[in-house]
């Protein structure tokens, strides 16, 4: 049986990198393999006509989703067969997902796929790497898409910056001291506004939000760590005057809702993430889908959440990423691949465009944007500095903090083809006016900035917290309320926006590093932050999930 290089899936270390020693051939770990779809041609047709505005609805439900657009059984049970052959284990075979989780050692895996595994050490901790490509027999060429989870580096890191400065306060009293507690929450609350910042409600009256509680309504949020306090939900809410959402943690991978104690980690961005979206939803259900922060963990909470017929959430939020280099291709496509699947369920999926201007934190000296926001089917989310005075917007510009504490993601992608929505359409940068070639990222934009960020509760700690995490879940929970509004699903509503820029409130001021706010669409806060109401009759639904 020949072996042939699985395509995309090529992996280098990590920067500065060194194998310390060969994996452990004993190591147990699991495999994510990712098989193709049926009818692909049939789906790719309807995306595109999703992308050009030719929505096709109403939208396919999970159920019929996956008998017409899921794994093979054929597929399935020839991933099996391989799987057996080398003494691997099926711990998961899901048709929709297109996905066999696989069990077993360094040693077999190795052998099954062609890879020498090592410990490797660099500057933040360490990981089980690989370098070059995956192996896979000849017979399932075409049949497997992509091996994730081989090498468990940290795949994304989460976009919220915490506001400098002596903001944060200890909760007082002790646990269950609720009216104490929520009274300190309060006064810290009101010297927080006094300083610029807002609490979620102050955020989405400022933007002119239409009134609605998310009733019906499931918003997920994908989690790659850290963990919530249900005490901390309850004080947070009441402190606002709004009745705690019902919030769901769901295991991918064995990943756990685990609070780290440091708000600075990834306890910062769950927290963000369901004390902006329960806010504004209070009655929405709010499935947090916790996984390990690996490629195979970001990808699997994704399908999961996608496919999942329990709670079935209509809308997504992503305050994760990474700079598209730091990615394999094979990765990228395959989140990719489900993105367009949400896209035909009639799902809207918004993601954080990255909180560190038009490098993304990458020191070569070039332009880069942030993966999962610069795929085709997602709502990328920029951010602006808002300054509000009696409850009306008096300034707002691009989000660039100038000293290091962050700016709005943004720029043009290296990967992803040019979308129809984006036809025409020109970034500025330093040197003039660069017509789009590719994807280019953010769409819209919202309240981002630290220093007029979101007064949020964190591990018993009320601080303010800025960056574009919160402008994924802010968007999210408006769609959730015009979704609740309409009865139906958004969907991908990027074509509606393009082709209706008034409903959005242009931002012309402001640089994210190398390119410059300009009228209309530009490549710091795309479209501009939201337009309240005037987004309801375009943002229309077209069917139900």
């Amino acid at each position: 049986m020949a072996n042939i290089a699985l395509i995309g899936s090529e992996r280098e270390a990590i920067g500065g990198a060194r194998s310390v020693a060969p994996a452990n051939p004993d190591e147990r770990l699991e495999v994510t393999v990712l098989v193709r779809r049926r009818a692909r041609q049939e789906l790719a047709a309807r995306a595109a006509d999703i992308c050009a505005g030719r929505a096709r609805t109403p939208w396919l439900s999970r159920e019929e989703f996956a008998r017409r657009h899921g794994a093979d059984d054929a597929d399935l049970g020839a991933i099996r067969a391989f799987a057996s052959s080398h003494g691997l284990q099926v711990v998961l075979s899901h048709a929709a997902r297109r996905t066999v989780i696989l069990s077993g050692t360094v040693a077999q895996f190795s052998a099954a796929f062609g890879v020498t595994l090592h410990h490797m050490r660099h500057a933040a901790g360490t990981y089980r790497g690989r370098t070059g490509a995956i192996m896979i027999p000849s017979e399932l060429d075409g049949i497997i898409e992509a091996v994730l989870g081989l090498d468990n580096r940290p795949q994304a890191v989460p976009h919220f910056r915490l506001r400098r400065g002596p903001v944060a306060r200890a909760a007082a009293g002790a646990a269950g001291a609720t009216s104490a507690t929520s009274a300190t929450s309060s006064a810290g609350a009101k010297a927080a506004a006094d300083a610029g910042t807002f609490t979620p409600l102050q955020v989405a009256s400022a933007y002119g939000f239409p009134s609605g509680t998310g009733q019906g309504q499931c918003v997920a949020l994908i989690e790659l760590g850290g963990g919530f306090q249900p005490a901390d939900l309850d004080t947070y809410f009441t402190g606002l005057g709004v009745s705690a959402p019902s919030v769901v943690a769901v295991s991918v991978d064995h990943a756990q809702n685990s609070p780290t104690g440091d708000a600075n980690g990834p306890d910062g961005e769950v927290m963000l993430d369901i004390e902006v979206v329960g806010a504004i939803v209070p009655q929405a259900t709010v499935a947090v889908y916790f996984a390990p922060n690996t490629d195979a963990g970001f990808l699997d909470a994704i399908t999961t959440a996608i496919h999942d017929t329990t709670h079935r959430p209509s809308i997504i939020s992503i305050s994760w990423g990474g700079a598209e280099s730091s990615w394999t291709a094979q990765a990228m496509t395959s989140m990719d691949d489900a993105f367009q699947s949400a896209a035909s369920l009639g799902l809207t999926i918004c993601v954080a465009s990255g909180d560190s201007g038009s490098s993304d934190g990458v020191t070569d000296g070039a332009d880069h944007v942030d993966f999962p926001a610069s795929s085709t089917y997602v709502l990328a989310c920029g951010g602006t500095s808002l300054v509000v005075a009696g409850g009306t917007i008096a300034r707002e510009t691009v989000w660039n903090d100038g000293a290091g504490n962050g700016a709005s993601g943004g720029g043009i992608s290296d990967i992803f083809a040019l979308p129809a929505w984006q036809q025409g359409l020109s970034a500025v940068d330093q040197s003039g006016s660069v017509a789009l070639g590719r994807r280019g990222i953010p769409d819209v934009a919202g309240n981002a900035d630290p220093e007029t960020g979101y007064q949020v509760r964190i591990d018993g700690t009320d601080t303010i917290i800025g960056g574009t995490s919160a402008v994924a879940p802010l968007w999210a929970a408006l769609l959730a309320r015009l979704n609740q509004a309409s009865g139906g699903t958004a969907g991908l509503v990027n074509p509606r926006l393009y082709a209706a820029p008034a409903t959005l409130r242009d931002i012309t001021q402001g640089n994210n590093g190398d390119f410059d706010a300009a009228k209309g669409w530009d490549a710091c806060t795309g479209l501009g932050s939201p337009n309240g109401a005037a987004l309801g009759a375009v943002v229309s639904a077209g069917g139900r999930p």
